[in-house]
């Protein structure tokens, strides 16, 4: 178990290991989390997949899975999550904003999310995620590089300069051939709207199906400049 205390030994930790476990396979940057934070290891999970979920389980039995209900999911990413649950040995957590969809429309107006969907994230998915990792030191996330540029530069652990943490990105080196090859090896969890057109699933006005040749990012928040909700950047 780690004893760094200050964000400054953190991130010091956080930038050694991104150097050591460049090149470790998912599993063991995994083990590497669990054994050097413990309970305060966590995972997030957006629920397309439950790959990393899946990953840390093994890892670590009973981990915390951290996820983020903005009250705009697909009926099929709750199911996801459900499943995980039920499944998995995991802690399951689900985090809400402090406002309902009624009770932001109510003071932004409804839509906010094509009006303004910056702020939309902010307040439904940044904020809650922050107060949730309040008691953590330390989240693993399902980054790929090979998902859009924007995260093509992603290390396999890195500082969290913006919450203070270290961040694991246990399958940042992993291809969509990776990740399918390990769902079918062991009978992972997806999110069946990934087999509906849908190569990268968020809030559900937010994201649509990906043309042939588009990046799998592409279908969230389509015909606008935005490319992350904020959690990543």
């Amino acid at each position: 178990m780690t004893t760094a205390t200050t964000a400054a030994d953190l991130k010091q930790l956080a930038e050694q290991a991104g150097r050591d476990l460049e090149d470790a396979p998912a599993l063991a940057i995994l083990t590497w989390a669990a054994e050097t934070f413990g309970p305060r290891f966590c995972v997030t999970s957006s629920m397309e997949d439950a790959v990393v979920a899946h990953l840390a389980s093994r890892a670590f039995p009973g981990v915390d899975v951290v996820f983020l209900d903005t009250g705009y999911h697909f009926p099929e990413t709750l199911g996801t999550r459900d499943a995980v649950a039920e499944v998995m040995d995991v802690n399951l957590l689900t985090l809400t904003p402090v406002q309902t969809v009624a009770e932001q429309d109510a003071e932004y107006g409804p839509k906010l999310h094509d009006r303004d969907p910056d702020l939309c994230c902010a307040l439904r998915k940044v904020k809650p995620l922050e107060e949730g990792l309040a008691g953590y030191d330390a989240w693993a996330t399902g980054l790929r590089r090979d998902e859009s540029p924007t995260r093509a530069n992603t290390p396999v652990v890195g500082w969290d300069p913006k919450r203070q943490k270290v961040k694991v990105s246990p399958i940042a080196r992993w291809t969509q051939a990776d990740v399918d090859a390990y769902v079918a090896e062991h009978g992972v969890l997806t999110n069946p709207l990934l087999t509906d057109g849908y190569a990268s699933v968020g809030c559900a006005p937010c994201t649509r199906r990906v043309l042939e040749g588009e990046d799998a990012r592409a279908g969230r928040w389509a015909g606008s400049n935005k490319t992350e909700c904020g959690l990543h950047g």
